[in-house]
């Protein structure tokens, strides 16, 4: 399943091979309860076809309207709704504002090239920065490995927007509750890597889960993974199988990764023993300890295995969006 912003891409790149005119929507900023957060795109061609979201619909009607009567012929240009700004024929929720950008893309080689470079960054790639300046030729930098990605900005007359993978779900160890968790995580349009090095388990992940271009298993230990491979910022590291030789181990190398979300499965008793252990026999200090949430979730009362996959890619969800 791929995410929402993985389908945009891949429609406008199929538009441009068409010899298509294509027009790429970017939300720039939102205030009050606009629903789509700044980076979210929508697609378009000339005939009216769509992929993608800005708002739930509201802006949709409108932006689509205007450009069948010819209007966005610019190179790129924002648009504003709500406040002073285009009113949609229905109100944003609770008087919502939202700044895109829009920009006309005609089919060339520097825009295939371009659109080829984002596909690549959203499915895991090379994270790469555009440079827009209004009514102007973009540019964009692919970034080397390593390289901090730049905050998404703008002002009148130019943006700058980072194209990065969507979040990373790594699951260290199938059981019950993972699989809930590629459920949903993959619902979510989350890209899901799932490590795991013990034979019937991996027989069972293998049985259990269906072919999706955001679903990557490996028959390995998830420590020795991370050791080798490691954790974007962008990641969320889940152990959930209750067995110290797995989880433990990968909370050990979790805690070297810039991962944005480390979690453990257990009880509040078993979450302490655990602490315990690391500390002592992993050598893990307070502030590393500190970044590990054990017990992992919500606290909502969780029994099941669906309820704690909720608990837990709620918390994700939590986490990320900075509350």
């Amino acid at each position: 399943m791929l995410s929402l912003d993985q389908r945009v891409i891949d429609q406008a790149l199929q538009w441009l091979q068409q010899d298509k005119t294509i027009w790429l929507c970017t939300v720039l900023h939102s205030w009050g309860s606009a629903p789509r957060s700044p980076g979210a795109m929508l697609v378009a061609d000339a005939q009216g076809n769509w992929v993608g979201s800005l708002s739930g619909g509201c802006i949709e009607e409108d932006f689509l309207m205007r450009l069948q009567q010819g209007a966005y012929s610019q190179p790129s240009e924002q648009v504003r709704y709500g406040a002073e700004g285009l009113a949609p024929p229905v109100q944003l929720p609770c008087g919502g504002i939202l700044d895109v950008l829009v920009e006309c893309i005609a089919p060339q080689e520097r825009s295939l090239a371009l659109l080829s470079a984002m596909q690549t960054a959203l499915s895991g790639g090379s994270l790469l920065t555009r440079y827009i300046t209004l009514g102007v030729e973009h540019e964009w930098q692919i970034l080397a490995p390593g390289t901090p990605q730049t905050l998404l900005r703008y002002d009148d007359n130019s943006a700058v927007l980072p194209v990065g993978a969507v979040t990373t779900v790594f699951i260290a160890g199938y059981s019950a509750v993972a699989n809930d968790c590629i459920r949903l995580a993959l619902m979510l349009g989350f890209r899901v890597v799932v490590c795991e090095h013990r034979d019937a388990e991996f027989d069972q992940l293998c049985a259990a889960v269906q072919p999706a271009d955001n679903l990557h298993c490996f028959r390995q230990h998830p420590a020795r993974y991370l050791e080798k491979s490691g954790a974007s910022a962008g990641t969320a590291i889940l152990c959930l199988t209750h067995d110290p030789r797995v989880d433990d181990l990968t909370l050990m190398e979790a805690v070297n990764t810039p991962a944005f979300y480390i979690g453990a499965m257990g009880s509040a008793k078993n979450s302490q023993r655990r602490f315990q252990r690391l500390a002592e026999l992993g050598g893990l200090p307070e502030q590393a300890l500190a970044r590990i949430h054990a017990p992992i979730g919500l606290p909502i009362g969780s029994k099941t295995p669906g309820e704690i996959a909720l608990a837990t890619l709620a918390d994700i969800v939590r986490v990320r969006n900075g509350l």
